[in-house]
């Protein structure tokens, strides 16, 4: 999800992506923080002046993580309330400073950190993510039936790891099956941003914290993640000056 205008984002100005928007990364998974691995980063964030948690920085990128709060191996144990509660925080209380975009990482399925999110702050639009086998493409399909009812955009599909290419040999072979996320998205009417590999490179760059559009920007992986950057941003509305 992405919020253009919102005063919650991270900087980026990286000759990587020739941008100089000002976004911010907030992971919203309370079971399962991702970003602070992904991004390498670690510690509690500190204190600005009026007692707002400040982002963490890597790559050009403030991220905000329920990973930030807690250790690293200690399981979150929480009803709803208390999660709704984390997600209220998360929100309302970190000093991004004035941003143009901010990528809300949702965990998956339909339940209520993403009901949460679409009733307390706006949001431009929605991005699925689905595999293309028919098990993930019905999770996907309910995701996307949600946003719709909650008057959120859904600005397209992303089908992530769309084919294997072996290093060897160069034959590519669609284990998860081939163009799933393509059929949904007739179904729905939807765009498909993107197709992302499954490929190596980008399992190791994610489990380093070493992001594949930085650390190896020239190789094809990295340019699949930047033309559905360019896809996103396409249709949103400008950010608010």
């Amino acid at each position: 999800m992405s919020v253009p205008g919102c005063q919650h984002a991270w900087c980026h100005s990286s000759p990587v992506l020739s941008l100089s928007k000002a976004v911010g990364l907030l992971d919203v998974d309370v079971y399962g923080p991702s970003v602070p691995k992904m991004m390498n980063l670690k510690g509690n964030p500190e204190l600005s002046q009026n007692n707002l948690m400040r982002p963490l920085l890597n790559y050009g990128i403030a991220c905000m993580s329920m990973g930030f709060l807690i250790e690293e191996t200690a399981p979150v144990v929480w009803r709803g309330l208390m999660v709704m509660s984390a997600i209220e925080k998360l929100l309302r209380q970190v000093d991004w400073g004035p941003l143009d975009y901010l990528v809300v990482d949702t965990p998956p399925g339909t339940g209520d950190v993403q009901l949460s999110i679409s009733q307390n702050i706006p949001i431009s639009g929605a991005v699925i993510v689905s595999t293309p086998q028919d098990i993930a493409l019905v999770d996907a399909h309910k995701g996307a039936e949600m946003f719709r009812k909650v008057h959120v955009p859904v600005l397209g599909l992303i089908q992530n790891m769309s084919v294997f290419q072996c290093p060897k040999c160069k034959h590519r072979t669609h284990i998860f099956g081939a163009d799933g996320a393509r059929r949904l998205a007739q179904t729905l009417d939807l765009d498909i941003l993107g197709d992302i590999p499954l490929h190596l490179n980008i399992r190791e760059t994610s489990d380093t914290g070493q992001p594949i559009v930085f650390s190896q920007p020239e190789s094809d992986e990295a340019k699949a993640y930047l033309r559905i950057a360019a896809e996103v941003v396409k249709r949103l509305p400008p950010p608010l000056k």
